[in-house]
């Protein structure tokens, strides 16, 4: 709770001083742009206001996903932080296409700017200050592990730059009396549009659920392990994501077949306790696979199948390895590579391969996916 307080903390000031310098920035480009007669500042000062109205629904977007979790949304709210960088996201889009319709009515139509010493001053000291706000949201964004603070941050710092091409333009057209504005500002508009997009298939990616960072689910996989040194492996490790930090999952530990549920109970609350103090990640559900190690025959039928999963490189693992020689029934599971173009046909080879070994044992093999490193 209490790191979930200081995040939102982080993102709420952040976002007001973003809102605050954004309508400070736009309200002096605009006064600039209607004055020197410059369609190319009029849009950055329009730029930066579609930047505070991001900053206004990324804070709504914060406090609506702290909303406590009810009977209708049992998993919280957090992924309406998604929602809300989408919504940014078309609004960046909006801005750029608006921009671009103006502009090319400028080149169509152009007119002549008429920039003073005052107001490349203000554009310069604009520059300054957009870089100064880029590089403190970027910071503060990597601090809150908060998307839409770093893209906000690594918008401004791109805004700097559009805002300096604005300076270099009027500084072009007093020493040489040629407009560039309309161009400029159509080739602004592109940039936004492009920026818009990008950001849209981004927030998309994340509501359809991205794979979890691969150094956290090592790390996850490695503080299981730590919890006792019997544990012999984790594997099938699935992370869900429910907004930004806010993983729940499952994992599956190899343990010693010995274990008593009482044993079995006291290790899977170690292994939930440590995992979410370490790494804020909830586990709340740990499966069992029994570790045979003293025999013998096991280990040469697992040995055989190893010697089979060698011929087929996008086969990456073998786990949870169960055989009943009373029954003759075998079961395992194996980890297919997403890279494979041809799963189902290995899959389906690797299966007769095994049959063929073990004719007389009825054999069920689990196919399973690297949804985690």
């Amino acid at each position: 709770m209490q790191i979930e307080t200081n995040r939102e903390k982080i993102i709420v000031r952040t976002s007001i001083i973003g809102i605050i310098v954004n309508v400070l920035l736009s309200a002096c480009k605009a006064v600039v742009g209607i004055f020197s007669n410059s369609i190319a500042v009029i849009l950055d000062a329009l730029n930066n206001l579609s930047d505070a109205l991001s900053s206004i629904i990324t804070l709504i977007g914060t406090k609506l996903a702290l909303k406590p979790a009810d009977k209708k949304h049992p998993f919280g709210y957090g992924r309406v932080e998604y929602l809300s960088a989408l919504v940014v996201s078309l609004i960046v889009l909006y801005a750029g296409a608006t921009s671009c319709i103006e502009s090319i009515k400028k080149i169509l139509k152009p007119s002549v700017p008429n920039y003073s010493f005052t107001s490349m001053l203000l554009i310069g000291s604009a520059v300054f200050v957009k870089i100064i706000l880029g590089l403190y949201v970027k910071k503060q964004g990597t601090k809150a592990s908060s998307g839409s603070l770093k893209a906000s941050g690594q918008d401004a710092l791109f805004d700097s730059i559009i805002s300096l091409s604005t300076l270099i333009a009027a500084f072009i057209f007093r020493c040489t009396g040629k407009s560039f504005e309309s161009w400029l500002g159509l080739i602004i508009s592109v940039v936004i549009i492009k920026s818009g997009i990008e950001l849209i298939f981004e927030t998309l990616s994340q509501i359809l659920g991205e794979r979890v960072d691969a150094s956290l689910s090592k790390q996850i996989k490695q503080t299981i392990c730590s919890v006792d040194p019997q544990i012999a492996g984790a594997y099938d490790l699935t992370l869900n994501d429910y907004g930004p930090e806010r993983y729940m999952g499952s994992v599956h530990i190899e343990i010693p077949q010995e274990w008593t549920a009482r044993k079995i109970d006291e290790i899977t609350r170690k292994i939930q306790a440590e995992v979410f103090a370490k790494h804020n990640v909830l586990i709340n559900s740990v499966g069992i696979y029994s570790l045979e190690d003293g025999n013998s025959q096991i280990a040469e039928f697992r040995s055989s199948i190893e010697k089979i999963m060698a011929k087929y490189p996008d086969l990456l693992q073998m786990h949870g390895f169960y055989v009943d020689f009373i029954t003759k029934y075998m079961s395992f599971d194996v980890v297919f590579s997403f890279a494979s173009k041809q799963r189902k046909k290995s899959l389906e080879q690797f299966r007769n391969e095994v049959y063929d070994t073990f004719p007389e044992y009825k054999i069920f093999i689990q196919q399973d996916a690297d949804f985690s490193d």
